[in-house]
């Protein structure tokens, strides 16, 4: 679990930068939900993962939450659609 919420937090943070493009700024509204999916595994992950192995799910429930902060950030930059 660990290892799949850090790769889709990468996937987001990529994203998360095409997103910062203004013209296509409106795809954060796809992209908050594309990272909470990313922070609910990671949250399942550090659940059923031993204490000394929770490091990749810690990393990835980081980055999707950095990523879902940005984006909400820049909607109200742009007022939702810029």
């Amino acid at each position: 679990m660990g290892m799949i919420s850090l790769v889709w937090g990468i996937l987001a943070m990529i994203w998360m930068v095409l997103a910062l493009v203004p013209v296509i700024g409106i795809t954060n509204w796809l992209l908050i939900p594309f990272a909470a999916v990313g922070a609910i595994i990671a949250a399942v992950g550090l659940l059923f993962t031993r204490s000394g192995r929770r490091g990749r799910a810690k990393a990835g429930l980081v980055i999707n939450g950095i990523v879902i902060f940005v984006a909400i950030w820049r909607l109200g930059l742009g007022g939702g659609l810029i």
